[in-house]
């Protein structure tokens, strides 16, 4: 089960990653806190493929380096955690993206990053 977890967050994470890449770049610049620009001397544009590559790294990472899982499924963690910030922004801010039209679309989807974190930490944990 935990393998098949795995894979499956594994192949989301590429699969989203490639999204930052290409289609939907416009929507995951919504997500962008505007902070970020003032500390980062990036733009939105930027910050989104830097995530991009970031999360199809963590996706492969997870399948190709097995004596890894663990320090991997930490580390998706923690990203998962860094970019939440990007989601409260969008939940704040009203920002259009992904259908979330609405301010309950918005704060539900909140609810879904905790879930990921953990799915992130039990897919990659032993067996026992």
């Amino acid at each position: 089960m935990k393998t098949f977890a795995r894979w499956l967050l594994a192949a989301g994470m590429v699969f989203a990653g490639l999204s930052h890449l290409f289609w939907a770049r416009k929507e995951f610049q919504a997500q962008v806190p505007d902070l970020v620009t003032e500390v980062v001397p990036i733009d939105k544009d930027g910050v989104v493929v830097a995530s991009g590559a970031v999360e199809i790294m963590l996706g492969a990472a997870l399948v190709v380096l097995p004596k890894e899982r663990r320090r991997v499924g930490a580390i998706l963690a923690a990203f998962f955690v860094a970019i939440f910030p990007g989601n409260i922004a969008q939940a704040t801010g009203k920002r259009m993206g992904f259908g979330l039209d609405d301010d309950r679309a918005r704060y539900v989807r909140l609810l879904f990053q905790p879930v990921l974190v953990a799915w992130a930490l039990w897919s990659t944990r032993d067996r026992a």
